[in-house]
This record gives C-alpha cells, structure tokens and sequence, in this order.
C-alpha cells in the first residue's frame, strides 16, 4: 500500500514516515499543501494522511481540490484541531477520517486498516472510462469490446495516467514519475517496455484506444 504522508512538523514527519514503513507501507512525504497537490497528480496513493495546518496551501485546501478533480483517494486528516465543529468541517470537505494530534500510533494503523476494509461498492465509485475502456485502479482490471484482463501495478499506474488526461500529450519525465515515483532512479527503457506492455492489453480487450508516441517528448492516448 502507497501512503502520501503531508506534514509540516519534520520531526513528526520524519518519525511517522520511519514507523509506517516498519510496518509494510511504502510512504512518500512532503510538507506543505502545494507540494503534495503535486505529489497527488503525478502518483497514484492508497492513502493520504494529510495535516490539516499546512504552509502555502493548507489541508482542507488540498482535499476540495482533489475532490474537485474527482480524486477519490481515501484521506485521514491529522490535526491538533479537535472541536466537533472542527471535525464536522473536515469530513464535509471530503475527509475519510479524522484523527486528532496527539494520537496512539497504532490507533493510526487501525485506522488505516479500516480504510482498507471499505465495502467494495465504494471501491467501483473510481473506475475511469475512455471510448470503449473501462478501468478499475483498485482491482486493476481493465474491460473493452473484447473482453477483460487483469493489469499489473504498474500497468495499471501508468493506464490510469493516460485515462486522466486522454487526448494530451504527456512527457515522459511525468509518466516515469507517477509509475516509479518522484524518488526512483529507473531506466529511461523501462517506460517504453510498459508502454508496449499496454498496447499489447489494450488489443487484447479488442480496445479501439491508441498510445501514440509523441517523438522527443512522451506518449498521448487516443481513441
């Protein structure tokens, strides 16, 4: 599971990021509102944990423009801001959860397992269409014309990339990052092997959908 971790606190930051990934998770960070707005676009997250009290753009900020966008990525706000009112604002605004600083670390974890736990007709609200392409990110499944295929992860991240911007051009510099993530040191190679991989998916659903590429720039989906 993918966890973007937004907090200002570095500390905190620092020492919530080392004790997730004891526990299995694969956690990027940032900390401030803008950065994670980026961080949300260019990668495909499980989760975010997003603080409320943000520098440049602050966390309500941050969830009604993913909403805005209609990115259903489960949120759970954590915040020193602990009133009912306060908790009534930031579930309105989107929020998954609530947690109020100081919290129990593993009260955390248990709330991330239950996010995880979400009833599967929540889950089908993220499934991206384009022509005659239906995609599920959270099964990975992808449904044409001709029939169904499971992808794999990363696939799936980089199809959902295109689904998400069909018609436009995108550099290779942004596919790379959303599949490998902003940190990873890959081969430039790699993203022309999944690209093939994926055209290869999409004639097996008998899709009429296209990835062309875009010479010294990237690729772009087409119907």
């Amino acid at each position: 599971m993918r966890i973007l971790l937004v907090e200002d606190d570095k500390n905190l930051n620092r020492t919530l990021a080392y004790s997730l990934r004891q526990e299995n998770f694969d956690v990027d960070t940032c900390f401030d509102g803008e950065e994670a707005l980026y961080y949300i676009e260019e990668t495909p997250y499980d989760l975010v944990l997003l603080d409320r009290m943000l520098p440049v753009c602050d966390g309500l900020s941050v969830l009604r423009e993913m909403r805005r966008q209609n990115r259903q990525t489960p949120v759970i706000l954590l915040t020193a801001l602990g009133e009912v009112d306060d908790k009534i604002t930031g579930l309105d605004c989107g929020a998954d959860d609530y947690l109020v600083k100081p919290f129990d670390f593993k009260e955390l974890c248990a709330r991330i397992r239950s996010i995880l736990r979400r009833p599967a007709q929540l889950l089908t609200l993220q499934k991206l269409s384009f022509s005659d392409l239906i995609f599920c990110p959270d099964t990975l499944t992808l449904t044409g014309p001709g029939g169904s295929c499971t992808l794999s992860r990363r696939e799936g991240a980089l199809l959902e990339t295109f689904l998400r911007s069909p018609g436009t051009a995108l550099p290779r510099a942004r596919l790379l990052t959303h599949v490998w993530g902003p940190d990873s040191e890959v081969e430039d190679g790699n993203l022309d092997n999944y690209v093939y991989f994926l055209r290869r998916r999409l004639k097996e659903v008998g899709s009429a959908g296209k990835i062309l590429t875009v010479r010294g720039f990237g690729y772009r989906l087409e119907e």
